[in-house]
């Protein structure tokens, strides 16, 4: 996080990222129940070779149940062999009838790799893919992947292909999941989740850190213990001069349930400008699902309007050497009222490879929602061997590309600053609040926001506040 000048901001066009319109949704869409054998996939391929430019696994998702099922609930796995350990894989999606945007794509490792799979395509949709009713099905759904070099892949020893299949057929070397069971075909051997040689989690996998932020205050000897700093040190991001107050950061009661606040405040000076920020003291996450329920704030909790703020939400790693390429960033930011050249509210989701802070040069990729964002939203970016995607209230906000993913590990922040003091000239004091309910970060496992949910949810009724897993790095 850093003051970023209009002309600074990449528009790197690796992978596409893919920006909805309108308001955000104010709520998950209902889970369905999976009723028995709810599901069935259909495949073929029109790329039948042994050897490929790209692998074209086309799908029919057909609903066999007696309930209408949401498709953002359903997730599709073809399972595939890597041409070799290192290799990275991009998804595209050529044609499909409920529209490309509202299908998503990601890779992941399976439990227990096998000598035919040892990595997955997962094909999910968003809410904008609708319900499919009982009888219906979605359609064609052309998809293909390739590798990122664009070399020729093998495709001969994938689990999933068969080159003969060149017309659509029930295909059970896929697998369905409804609401994260699963309810079609048959995994690589040892992937099976009722599988009794499955482990509770794979190898590496799966460990979480989970905070409730039920604290009593900035200086709660609980918040240190529990892996929290909460900032004092000088220096940027944002206005010269201005300092960084720990006892600005306090924990309110909303609704029965304790959140963190984060206030900033300024008269129109530097030396009158605090802003906040709470950040874990360890730099232990990578890959994995990383998720918060954030309240954005569009006024001033008193004072005039219209400073350049920036509400926050990210995990970052540090800037060795101007340009290094083992940096890594990745970035919820609401700017209520404009900043960096806009003119009013937007949200900025932002993927860093790497930057020069002075000449400012940088390498990144974002997607944008020129829209305001006040109040509270839940927020979720997946990281795996493929792809970086941001999620906003359950709705996908964008995904990029490969270049942009992580090399060292990160730690997870949260913080409020301006940008500069341009947007309100006045030195009348004011303030401003974003707020905080959870944090949850999965290691090296992909979740939908429905299961994001799902697992708050099932700490939340356990009466567990805190938990952290996830080992150093």
């Amino acid at each position: 996080m850093r003051n970023r000048p209009t002309a600074g901001r990449a528009r790197l066009a690796l992978a596409v990222a893919v920006v909805l319109g309108g308001g955000a949704l104010t709520a998950l869409p209902a889970q369905a129940a999976p009723a028995a054998d709810g599901l069935t996939v259909q495949y073929r391929t029109s790329a039948s070779g042994a050897t490929a430019d790209q692998t074209e696994p086309w799908f029919k998702v057909r609903n066999t149940g007696s309930s209408t099922v949401q498709l953002s609930q359903v997730k599709v796995r073809y399972y595939f062999k890597a041409d070799s350990p290192d290799t990275s894989y991009r998804f595209a999606c050529s044609w499909a009838v409920r529209g490309c945007s509202a299908v998503t794509g990601t890779f992941g490792t399976p439990s227990n790799p096998t000598a035919t799979a040892d990595r997955y395509l997962e094909v999910g949709f968003t809410s904008a893919a609708g319900t499919l009713a009982p009888g219906a099905d979605t359609g064609d759904l052309q998809l293909r992947f390739h590798r990122s070099d664009w070399q020729t892949l093998r495709q001969s020893d994938d689990y999933s292909f068969d080159g003969a299949r060149t017309s659509y057929g029930d295909w059970d070397k896929v697998t369905a999941h409804l609401a994260g069971a699963t309810v079609w075909g048959t995994a690589p051997e040892g992937n099976d989740p009722t599988d009794p040689t499955d482990p509770t989690d794979p190898p590496g996998g799966g460990q979480t850190l989970f905070d409730d932020f039920d604290y009593g205050s900035h200086t709660d000897p609980a918040l240190s213990a529990q892996g929290w700093s909460v900032r004092s040190n000088s220096g940027g991001p944002g206005v010269p001069g201005a300092t960084w107050d720990p006892s600005k950061v306090t924990f309110v009661s909303d609704g029965g349930n304790s959140v963190m606040s984060l206030e900033t405040s300024t008269a129109g000076t530097g030396a009158s400008t605090t802003q906040t920020e709470v950040l874990t003291k360890s730099m232990k996450f990578r890959n994995g699902t990383y998720a918060a329920r954030v309240r954005f704030s569009d006024v001033p909790k008193s004072g005039p309007d219209g400073d350049h703020l920036v509400q926050t939400f990210f995990t970052i790693n540090d800037l060795k050497a101007p340009m290094a390429d083992d940096y890594a960033e990745y970035d919820f930011e609401y700017l209520p009222n404009g900043g960096w050249g806009e003119p009013a509210n937007i949200l900025y989701t932002t993927s860093w490879e790497t930057y020069n802070p002075d000449p400012w040069q940088a390498v990144n990729q974002h997607s944008e929602q020129r829209s305001s964002y006040a109040g509270w939203h839940d927020l979720v970016v997946t990281i795996d061997d493929g792809a970086i995607t941001y999620y906003v209230d359950g709705r996908l906000f964008g995904t990029h590309g490969a270049q942009y993913l992580p090399e060292r590990p990160m730690s997870i922040n949260f913080n409020q600053w301006l940008i500069d003091l341009n947007g309100q000239t006045s030195t009348t004091p004011r303030s401003y609040d974003q707020q905080v309910d959870y944090v949850l970060h999965v290691k090296d496992q992909v979740l939908t926001p429905a299961e994001v949910a799902a697992k708050v949810a099932g700490y939340r009724t356990a009466g567990t506040g805190f938990v952290d897993e996830v080992p150093a790095s």
